[in-house]
């Protein structure tokens, strides 16, 4: 049987004051099961990979049976949601039950969201659904798969104690591993507050923990805003670049490494649509695809304010003019290795204006048309052309990207075989995840683990699994998620 004693853990995080958590024991829920475990990443934790007969551990990160090594906390910090300064945040709904070092001598925090009610629940149960948990579980893996910076998911639980939304729900927990789960607000809780030394604070601890480098700088606070900065942008880009729309980006959802975090009303586009608003509580489309990058600067700039005590107005006026040009830079060289471009021409920008403003009037499927652009070397233009509407435009823009890339170096089989390994042929398409928990809510998770396994490799050609990617039907796409959960 499998001990905790096998594992390193640490409690970096409790060592610090107590004005930034709250200790908080899970509430048990009733008759935990496991529902999906991770064992590629629980092999790189440390735990084992199979864990049907392991019901101990199930007793420990299901919060059911307490452990010497797991010290649960609630974090305390605030944010800006939706534009609007709210303080009354921190982990309302999940505890951070320690860090453990894996096998590469990286930390991985690791987190049970769905814990309980802790001093931050704002009125809530703490409690999280089956239908969130599935969403967040399948959506942090293909993130991975994709290699877009995220927090990843070790396991899922479903339990039998109901949960009160729209409806009655089943109550869930997720077990997630993140290189922190220290996020902007955290630091405007500090600068809002007064709390000014404490802000010191919890930027050294920062730096010493995940950018030690910056120790070495002039300035160390300006150089660690600076890495704040860069890893915001390289992050945004990976969303632009795959078509992927977070939802909800308050400064409580922004990770201080740069990762994909808190999976809510998340979406992948189907049609391009650069507008494309995923969340049901949108109305005014602040977190709309195309907003993306300007929230991200937003975001940043509430953080220079936050740190404004620390650091210099013009040193942070500096690091946030560096925003646009990484972003657009890693943009560039990722939506480069989309349509297979390595040199650069003068014509290329109007090339790639005349590609989007296509693609948006054709309202053609975005993963779908990259795909097909990817394997022109093996099945011909034609599933390009058949994307479109209008053929006759499509085959004359086929036409000139062909002559485009008679510019390249590389043959048409080297080109191609690059961009299959830039443009993936599944994504987790809102009505597969739906599907999913459609049938998870009856019983039956065996889509939810096809999906998992499946999404690990998007960039393959997975035959046994062809219908996951189709097209979505009409009535999948566009579909705008609930951030209840």
């Amino acid at each position: 049987m499998f001990s905790l004693d096998s594992l390193s853990v640490s409690h970096r995080f409790l060592a610090l004051p107590n004005s930034f958590y709250t200790q908080v024991e899970p509430t048990p829920l009733d008759n935990p099961r496991w529902v999906a475990w991770n064992q590629e990443l629980a092999g790189e934790l440390g735990f084992p990979e199979v864990v049907e007969d392991e019901p101990a551990l199930l007793d420990v990160l299901s919060g059911s049976v307490s452990n010497e090594h797991i010290k649960p906390l609630a974090m305390k910090y605030a944010g800006h949601q939706f534009g609007i300064y709210n303080p009354d945040l921190g982990d309302g709904r999940g505890l951070l039950l320690g860090e453990v070092a894996g096998k590469s001598g990286q930390t991985f925090d690791l987190h049970l969201k769905g814990a309980g009610q802790t001093p931050y629940s704002r009125m809530g149960d703490g409690r999280a659904v089956l239908r969130s948990t599935i969403r967040e579980y399948l959506c942090s893996e293909a993130m991975a798969g994709l290699g877009i910076p995220t927090t990843r998911a070790l396991a899922m639980m479903v339990s039998d104690t109901p949960v009160y939304r729209e409806e009655v729900e089943q109550g869930a927990l997720l077990v997630r591993a993140a290189d922190t789960h220290i996020r902007f607000g955290h630091f405007e809780h500090f600068f809002y507050t007064g709390q000014h030394e404490q802000l010191r604070l919890l930027a050294d601890r920062v730096i010493e923990w995940y950018f030690p480098d910056c120790l070495d700088a002039d300035k160390p606070y300006v150089s660690f805003f600076a890495e704040v900065v860069r890893l915001t942008a390289e992050m945004i880009a990976h969303w632009q670049a795959k078509g992927f729309a977070h939802g909800v980006m308050n400064t409580d959802n922004m990770s201080i490494l740069g990762q994909t975090f808190d999976y809510g009303p998340f979406g992948f586009m189907d049609d391009y649509e650069p507008g494309y608003i995923c969340n049901h509580s949108d109305y005014q489309g602040r977190y709309a695809f195309d907003n993306q990058p300007s929230i991200a600067m937003w975001n940043l700039t509430a953080l220079a304010h936050a740190l404004s005590p620390l650091i210099d107005r013009e040193d942070l006026d500096h690091g946030l003019e560096t925003f646009t040009p990484i972003l657009q830079t890693e943009y560039s060289c990722q939506m480069r290795d989309k349509f297979g471009l390595s040199t650069k021409q003068s014509e290329d920008g109007d090339f790639f204006n005349r590609s989007f403003d296509l693609m948006e009037s054709e309202k053609v499927d975005y993963t779908r048309f990259f795909r097909a652009l990817s394997n022109i070397d093996r099945t011909g233009i034609a599933p390009v052309v058949d994307l479109f509407i209008d053929r006759a435009k499509a085959q004359a823009w086929v036409e000139s990207y062909l002559l485009r890339c008679m510019l390249e170096n590389d043959s048409e089989a080297e080109r191609c075989r690059k961009m299959r390994s830039a443009n993936p042929k599944y994504i987790l398409r809102n009505y597969l995840a739906q599907q999913a928990i459609e049938l998870a809510e009856k019983g039956d998770f065996s889509l939810v683990h096809q999906l998992a396994d499946l999404l690990k490799f998007p960039y393959e050609e997975q035959a046994e699994h062809e219908e996951f990617a189709k097209l979505p039907p009409e009535w999948g796409k566009r579909m705008e998620i609930s951030c209840s959960s």
